[in-house]
């Protein structure tokens, strides 16, 4: 395959992810996200101790990773965190993010932190994984009230989206995951469920 196929195989590959994220969330992706998609962006592939966040502090880039992980946790297969969503995240708020939506980015991280505080007098990484999935459903419950409202966009609904994106245009998303076929084979019509265990992306 030419360089220049193996391109725009990739980048079929990315607006399917793009559009199977809009589905998962009910609605459309926002403009800088489908921009940096589109235009490659994505976590370098350097070794653990070789690579550096450019957007986030090392303490963000935990607290993403873990909010990230309660969004797509390991199952039978990797979970956000296993896949480098977190370093996809950094890679667009330095990279596709406008000042404003980078700065919203990080109000709403440190929000997080101090309702963690607040409901439970400590940071939000350490508090107990009940802990932080309750105020992660109230932050859900809220972002789906705002987007009733038509509110400005809520930090967990962009989280969401980010970390949906992320992990579906990562190698384990969409192979393992989705389960991605680049070329099919025969046409079968009707395969039950339980012999093939999710969703394919064709």
């Amino acid at each position: 395959m030419t360089q220049t196929s193996n391109d725009a195989q990739r980048g079929i590959d990315r607006r399917e992810a793009l559009r199977r994220a809009a589905l998962v969330l009910g609605g459309a992706l926002s403009t800088s996200t489908i921009a940096g998609v589109l235009a490659g962006c994505e976590a370098r592939r350097t070794p653990d101790g070789a690579w550096t966040p450019r957007a986030l502090t090392v303490d963000q880039l935990d607290l993403v990773a873990t909010i990230a992980e309660h969004i797509l946790p390991e199952t039978d297969s990797p979970g956000a965190r296993a896949v480098g969503v977190h370093r996809f995240i950094d890679a667009m708020l330095a990279d596709s993010s406008p000042d404003e939506e980078r700065r919203r980015f990080l109000a709403g991280l440190a929000d997080v932190d101090a309702r963690a505080q607040r409901s439970h007098g400590r940071g939000f990484l350490r508090c107990a994984t009940h802990e932080q999935r309750s105020l992660l459903d109230q932050l859900d419950r809220e972002a789906f009230a705002a987007a009733l409202d038509r509110a400005a966009t809520p930090f967990f609904r962009t989280m969401k989206e980010l970390t949906l994106v992320g992990y579906y245009t990562s190698e384990a998303g969409a192979v393992r995951e989705l389960r991605h076929a680049p070329v099919p084979g025969r046409f079968e019509g009707c395969v039950p469920l339980d012999q093939i265990g999710r969703t394919w992306a064709v």
